[in-house]
């Protein structure tokens, strides 16, 4: 039913149709609000609204409305899988969505704030990285300050991929190569587009290369770092210059896995700015020096790794390391929680039976770690 017209009195000698639609109080709201409203709708809701009228589908059509690009919602139905097999069909169909989803970013002029995506950056057959430059070449995301990517899997694979390929150690190494290789040309572009990242969540190689690229984000704020492959170690020199290049880091998770031919690496960790540090899903990461003066929280857990050691080797390993409460004492001198426990302002001078029981949690040194199995 069209809108009922209504007779205005004459203005300037002309009489004018006012509709219904200038009647609604939303209509009446300066744009920036409408937009703000809006917002809140999800990305289906957005579309639909632009039914409504001619005025609300001008404003759907702002790119200030689209200002995430989350490629990982659509399995949502398939919560906790990561990396899940389907059929052919079911991919395909997937993978369509993913490239009407990329069009309709683009075409909306999309200004991005968020970027999720779980892609595999080594599959040359379908191109996941191609695809992500292709929409950070086309959207405005200058102002893009959160990147969560997992680079090394795509949420959904087609059975017929695992079914039909031949498993080798060289061809895995093959593949991880490839992976790294495409995730630095992408990390490159994010350097270019997207400078003012203050939040990023991805897997890490921690290689020299992807350690210069990461560090040219100078706004980032909260980092998390999770380990790439388990045969990959880190330097302790490598880590400590990530640390030092990022001067307004405030918070910082590393998921490292020091491989078992590295035992004995102990590493140095230097901030002026890090206020929290969680290392709890790393496995043998042990510090040696700590100078974090900002450092209010530490997180970190004694993992067991079902390693058996004869007590020589392990005494030789535990004696190249200090204890935790020594390092905490010297390198962290505003910390007020660990392991989610608040410490007595005192906790300096003196050990307490609370504090004695954390650090038997968290240190591998010799007075807190007497054990065969690792």
């Amino acid at each position: 039913m069209p809108p009922r017209k209504r007779l205005l009195a004459p203005i300037g000698g002309r009489r004018r149709l006012k509709t219904d639609d200038d009647f609604f109080p939303f209509n009446l709201l300066p744009v920036e609000c409408q937009l703000h409203v809006l917002s809140f709708l999800s990305e289906v809701d957005k579309c639909n609204s632009a039914l409504v009228c001619s005025s609300w589908s001008c404003l759907v059509r702002s790119g200030k409305l689209w200002r995430v690009a989350d490629f990982s919602r659509r399995g949502v139905f398939h919560m906790g899988q990561e990396g899940l097999l389907v059929s052919n069909r079911e991919f395909e169909r997937w993978k369509a969505w993913v490239h009407h989803y990329t069009h309709h970013l683009i075409s909306r002029g999309a200004s991005l704030l968020t970027l999720k995506a779980s892609f595999d950056l080594g599959d040359e057959c379908n191109k996941w990285g191609e695809l992500l430059s292709h929409l950070l070449e086309n959207v405005h995301c200058r102002d893009l300050c959160h990147l969560d990517l997992n680079w090394t899997f795509t949420l959904l694979e087609p059975l017929d991929l695992r079914v039909n390929s031949s498993s080798s150690s060289h061809q895995d190494s093959i593949t991880k190569m490839d992976q790294v290789s495409n995730f630095q040309i992408l990390l490159a572009k994010l350097t270019q587009s997207c400078p003012r990242i203050t939040k990023m969540r991805l897997h890490f190689d921690w290689s020299e290369t992807s350690v210069s690229l990461i560090s040219q984000f100078q706004h980032l704020r909260v980092l998390e770092l999770k380990y790439f492959w388990v045969f990959k170690g880190v330097s302790p020199s490598t880590l400590q210059t990530l640390t030092k290049s990022l001067p307004n880091l405030k918070s910082l998770t590393l998921h490292v896995l020091v491989p078992l031919r590295n035992l004995g690496i102990s590493y140095t960790l230097e901030s002026l700015s890090l206020e929290f540090l969680d290392v709890s899903p790393s496995r043998g990461l042990v510090f040696s020096c700590l100078n974090l003066p900002a450092l209010r929280e530490l997180r970190a857990k004694k993992i067991v790794r079902g390693i058996t050691l004869d007590r020589r080797t392990r005494l030789r390993i535990q004696s190249r390391w200090p204890c935790l409460y020594q390092v905490l004492r010297e390198g962290t001198p505003k910390l007020q929680a660990l392991n989610n426990e608040r410490l007595l302002p005192n906790w300096k001078e003196q050990t307490y039976r609370e504090l004695t029981s954390i650090l038997q949690q968290s240190c591998y040194c010799l007075q807190h770690l007497d054990s065969w199995l690792w």
